[in-house]
C-alpha cells in the first residue's frame, strides 16, 4: 500500500505517503471485531462498518463470580489429558473445579499466562508454558486455541445477529498488545492468530495488532462528560464533597452501566466527545492503561481539525499489573504457613488453589482507602485439611503462631485481614506505577500534561485511583472513563476502524544492519580494518535505520538498497540489530542485540538483468509493527520479502 512503489525516491530516503491510498481496501471487511486478549480477562466486541459508531461488546458469558461484574471471560483454558482444547473461560474453570483430585491432574489448565511473552527474553515458536499440573505445553498452541475460540464465539454472533453467515474473510480481526512489548511478541501473536485462522501470511492485512493504550486513548478522545469520573473536580459532584467521590462516584456510575448493561450497544458519537472541546490543538494528555499482568502508558498530543494524535514519547511501563497484589497474598500465605506447604498444596490441590484466588479476587476487589471493617477470605476446605496433615496442627495454630500482626482466623473459618493488612498488599504495586509515572513526567517532552486518563481493569481499584490522583492532581486533571475495563475493548473496534487515526509514532528502540564502510585512517578502529580484492573496508559499522524515541510519521519508509555478492545468489538475509541507545556506531558494542533478519527472496526474478541488481527495500516504522517491502530497481518488479523477529 506505498502507493505506485516504482516512483520511490531514492533521496531522500523518507518519504510520507498521502493515507487516503487505503481507503478503498477498508470496504472490503463488512465488520470490525477487537479481541482485548489480557492478562486475568479477555473479551470481544465489533462494529459493523456501515455503522461504526455503534460499538457492540459480546454477549454475557454464563458462569460469573461472586462480587467481580464483568463483561469479560476470565483468560483461562483447559486442554484435556490428551492435549485437546476442552473449553475457556469460566467454563475451563468451573469444569476443571469440578473434576475429581485424581482425574484434575491429568488435565492441563493455564491461567495468566500471556505474561509469559512479556517476561521470556528469548521468545520462539517453541517457547513452552506450563499447565497448573506441571506439565509443559507449546505456548503458540495455547494462544492459537484461544484466539480460535474467540473467533467462534464472535462469529456465531454475528451469525446469530445478522441471521446471515458470515465469512471469515469479511472480518476484518483486530489482537490487543501492550505497548511495552517488543517485537518478538507482537509477531508471536500474529502467529498464532494465523495458527487460529484469523488471516494469513498471504493476506497479514486482515489482522491488525492494536497497542492497548492507544486504543484508550482513541476511545477516551470520544468521551463525553457523564461517561467518566473525575477524581479531581474540586465541587461537589451532585452534592457529594472531593473526597467521597472516589466511592460513591464510582458507585452511581456502577448504577448507571448497571441499568444499560441490557443493551450491549455503545453509541460513540462522531462529534468529538466534550472533553475534546477543552483541548486545543497541540494539547497533551497520558493514558495510562493498568491491566492484571502489565501497566503501560502513552503521551499523545492532539493534531486538530481531524484529532488525529501524535505519540510525544516512546511507550513505556513494566510488570506492574494487579498481579502484583495477588503475588503479594500469596507471600504472606507462605509467610504464615510456610513456603514449602504452600508450594505443595498449589500442587497436589490445584483447582482449590484456583478457588482460593477467586475468593481474594472477590476481596481485593472490596479494599478501598477509607473501609474501617476486615475482609474476610474463606479459605477452601480442602486447605485446612490438607494443612493438618501436613504440618500435625491446625491452621488456627499456624496463624496464632505467625507474628502476621493484621490476619487473624475468624470462627467462621476465614482468614481475617484488616483493612491495612490488605493495603499493604497492594503497596508494592501502586508504588511502583506511581514512581514509573513521575519518571514520565520529569521527561522534557512530557510538560504540560493537560489530563490522565486512568484506564484499565485495575484502574478500577479505589486506592489506585487514590494514589495516582494524590500524587498527580495537582500536575494534570485525572480522569476514569466509566466503564473503564472495557475502554480497551471499544477503542480497539474504532482502532480497527481506521487505523491511520494515530499520525505519528516514536521508536521504542534504535534499529539498523551491519554494513562494511570504505576504511578511513583515523576515524575508524585499526582492529575494524578488512583488506578484500586491495580494498581497505570497515567492518561491524552500524548501518542506523531509526532511532529509539525518534518520530516517525505512518507510512513514512526508510530506504536501503542491496546488492547481492555474487549475480547467482538466490536469497539475501540480513541480520537487524536494535539498541536502546541512540547513538551507535559498530554492532559488536554493548548494548547492540541481534533482534532479527531480512530475507530478501530473489528466486523468480528475471536473471537476465545486469550483473548487478540493485534490491530497493523499503521499511516501515510507523506502524504498531515492523514491516518492510522490496523492489528489483531494474525490472520495477516487487521482490518477496520477509522481517522476522521470532525465528532467526
Amino acid at each position: 500500500s506505498l502507493g505506485d512503489p516504482g516512483i520511490t525516491p531514492l533521496s531522500p530516503s523518507h518519504i510520507v505517503k498521502d493515507s487516503d491510498a487505503d481507503d478503498a481496501v477498508e470496504q472490503l471487511y463488512l465488520v470490525v471485531v477487537a479481541i482485548d486478549f489480557g492478562t486475568t480477562s479477555s473479551g470481544y466486541a465489533y462494529s459493523f462498518t456501515k455503522e461504526p459508531e455503534c460499538i457492540h461488546v459480546m454477549r454475557r458469558w454464563e458462569g460469573g463470580d461472586p462480587g467481580v461484574s464483568n463483561q469479560k471471560t476470565p483468560t483461562t483454558i483447559l486442554l484435556t489429558p490428551e492435549r485437546k482444547f476442552h473449553s475457556f473461560g469460566y467454563a475451563a474453570r468451573d469444569f476443571y473445579h469440578d473434576l475429581d483430585p485424581t482425574e484434575s491432574k491429568h488435565w492441563l489448565y493455564f491461567e495468566k499466562f500471556k505474561m509469559k511473552l512479556h517476561t521470556t527474553g528469548n521468545l520462539t515458536m517453541e517457547t513452552d508454558l506450563t499447565a497448573a499440573n506441571g506439565k509443559k505445553v507449546k505456548a503458540l498452541e495455547i494462544f492459537a486455541y484461544a484466539l480460535q475460540f474467540f473467533k467462534e464465539q464472535a462469529l456465531k454472533e454475528l451469525n446469530d445477529q445478522g441471521g446471515s453467515d458470515f465469512e471469515n474473510t469479511e472480518v476484518r480481526w483486530v489482537i490487543t498488545v501492550p505497548a511495552i512489548w517488543k517485537q518478538p511478541a507482537k509477531q508471536f501473536m500474529r502467529q498464532a492468530a494465523y495458527k487460529a485462522g484469523m488471516a494469513s501470511p498471504e493476506n497479514p492485512e486482515q489482522l491488525i495488532i492494536a497497542l492497548e493504550p492507544e486504543a484508550a486513548s482513541i476511545y477516551c478522545r470520544k468521551l463525553r462528560l457523564h461517561q467518566m469520573i473525575e477524581l479531581s473536580s474540586r465541587a461537589p459532584v451532585n452534592g457529594y464533597s472531593p473526597s467521597d467521590t472516589i466511592g460513591t462516584g464510582f458507585t452511581q456510575a456502577k448504577e448507571h452501566v448497571r441499568r444499560n448493561r441490557q443493551s450491549r450497544t455503545f453509541l460513540v458519537e462522531n462529534v468529538i466527545g466534550e472533553i475534546w472541546s477543552e483541548l486545543e490543538e497541540g494539547d497533551r494528555y497520558i493514558v495510562v492503561d493498568s491491566g492484571g499482568g502489565t501497566v503501560d502508558m502513552t503521551v499523545h498530543q492532539i493534531r486538530l481539525p481531524e484529532g488525529h494524535l501524535k505519540e510525544l514519547y516512546k511507550a513505556t511501563g513494566g510488570p506492574y499489573g494487579s498481579l502484583g497484589v495477588d503475588y503479594e497474598f500469596e507471600k504472606l500465605l507462605c509467610k504464615i504457613f510456610g513456603e514449602d506447604f504452600i508450594e505443595q498444596f498449589k500442587i497436589k490441590r490445584p483447582a482449590a488453589w484456583v478457588d482460593l484466588m477467586i475468593a481474594f479476587e472477590s476481596r481485593k476487589r472490596a479494599a478501598a482507602p477509607d473501609r474501617t471493617n476486615p475482609l474476610n477470605i474463606t479459605l477452601p476446605f480442602s486447605f485446612i485439611d490438607y494443612y493438618k496433615k501436613f504440618r500435625g496442627h491446625s491452621v488456627e495454630h499456624a496463624l496464632r503462631k505467625s507474628n502476621v500482626d493484621f490476619v487473624k482466623w475468624s470462627s467462621q473459618g476465614m482468614l481475617r485481614m484488616s483493612p491495612d493488612a490488605m493495603n499493604a498488599l497492594f503497596k508494592p504495586t501502586i508504588d511502583q506505577i506511581v514512581q514509573h509515572l513521575s519518571d514520565v513526567f520529569d521527561k522534557p517532552e512530557v510538560t504540560n500534561v493537560k489530563f490522565l486518563f486512568l484506564v484499565g481493569g485495575f484502574a478500577e481499584s479505589p486506592l489506585l485511583q487514590q494514589a495516582v490522583q494524590s500524587a498527580f492532581g495537582s500536575r494534570c486533571r485525572v480522569i476514569i472513563p466509566q466503564d473503564v475495563g472495557l475502554t480497551i475493548l471499544k477503542g480497539a473496534v474504532l482502532f480497527g476502524l481506521d487505523p491511520a487515526v494515530i499520525k505519528v509514532r516514536r521508536s521504542p528502540l534504535t534499529y539498523g544492519v551491519g554494513v562494511l564502510n570504505r576504511f578511513v585512517e583515523g576515524k575508524h578502529p585499526p582492529e575494524k580494518l578488512l583488506i578484500k580484492d586491495g580494498t581497505r573496508w570497515c567492518t561491524d559499522v552500524f548501518d542506523k535505520f531509526i532511532s529509539a524515541d525518534q518520530s516517525v510519521a505512518l507510512g513514512e519508509t526508510v530506504t536501503r538498497s542491496y546488492t547481492p555478492a555474487k549475480p547467482s545468489q538466490l536469497v539475501i538475509v540480513i541480520n537487524i540489530y536494535s539498541s536502546e541507545q541512540d547513538s551507535v556506531s559498530f554492532i559488536t558494542e554493548p548494548g547492540v542485540k541481534k533482534c532479527g533478519t531480512l530475507r530478501l527472496d530473489l528466486t523468480g526474478t528475471d536473471a537476465s538483468v545486469p550483473n548487478r541488481r540493485e534490491i530497493k527495500t523499503l521499511m516501515q516504522f510507523g506502524d504498531t509493527e515492523i514491516k518492510a517491502m522490496a523492489i528489483d530497481v531494474a525490472t520495477s518488479k516487487s521482490v518477496k520479502v520477509g522481517i522476522d523477529f521470532l525465528n532467526y
